[in-house]
């Protein structure tokens, strides 16, 4: 069986790496002959950070499915096209928009010093920080600040992109047309109902959709109709996550995990 798990706030909190405690879970999964993936709204660059170096060379997905590695190598990258970019370029101008825009490895960033955004932009500095013209190709955009959030958002909807609003931080984040998680794991080979995901957020719904088996971390109201059970985001959030691996992973071998 495959796992695929979202990172924030799924199985990694606060911007830190995963625990030992989960990547041991993670590595017993593997030792059991099962597959393990990682499928995140971060790009590949700022994966690495979170996992331990042994993890370096597990399937990726990053950039919400604009991104995807293997091996320790990127093998696919989906750009927006330059007709979309002229356009948002435009909204940018207009609105006064701050951003975090990614190309397939360097970023244009314009928001605060402050933001909380840069707890996980970047933090062994593996890229530059350079001026938006110096971008080769763009792959994901986050939109952190403008004069009018809710006129963006309605004209990024006119377009075809895809959007994805992260409520607690306040930020748009935007994705080419047909790019999701989903999208990403077929990049990898994966077919529909042979894994299970974790996640525990708007972005992580087309990969629920696709799943054997799904759970939610946390409570989100547009994830829950997709999801196959829940797990309470609490103090003891590692430990329930750990005890679920172990269940999983029993019930994988005994073949009694339902479509």
């Amino acid at each position: 069986m495959k796992f695929v798990f979202d990172l924030d706030g799924t199985i990694c909190f606060k911007g830190q790496p995963i625990s030992e405690k989960i990547l041991l879970s993670l590595e017993a999964l593997m030792s059991k002959g099962h597959e393990v993936i990682f499928a995140s709204a971060r790009p590949i660059r700022d994966l690495l950070p979170v996992l331990h170096e042994s993890f370096h060379q597990y399937p990726m997905i990053g950039g919400n499915g604009s991104m995807v590695a293997n091996k320790g190598k990127i093998i696919s990258t989906i750009s927006f096209d330059h007709a979309i970019l002229h356009d948002v370029f435009e909204l940018i101008k207009k609105y006064h928009i701050t951003y975090l825009i990614d190309s397939d490895w360097d970023y244009a960033y314009t928001g605060s010093p402050e933001h909380p955004i840069l707890r996980n932009l970047d933090p062994d500095r593996r890229a530059k920080n350079v001026d938006l013209i110096d971008l080769t190709s763009v792959v994901k955009i986050l939109i952190l600040t403008s004069t009018n959030m809710k006129e963006v958002e309605n004209q990024l909807h006119s377009m075809e992109v895809v959007v994805h609003v992260h409520g607690n931080e306040g930020v748009l984040d935007v994705s080419p047309k047909g790019v999701d998680k989903w999208s990403g794991l077929q990049q990898l080979g994966v077919k529909e109902g042979e894994y299970i995901a974790f996640g525990n957020d708007a972005n992580d719904i087309s990969m629920f959709q696709h799943a054997r088996h799904s759970v939610m971390i946390g409570d989100h109201s547009q994830l829950a109709p997709f999801s196959s059970e829940q797990l309470l985001l609490n103090e003891d959030i590692e430990l329930s996550l750990v005890k679920k691996l172990e269940e999983l992973n029993v019930l994988c071998e005994s073949c009694t995990i339902n479509a």
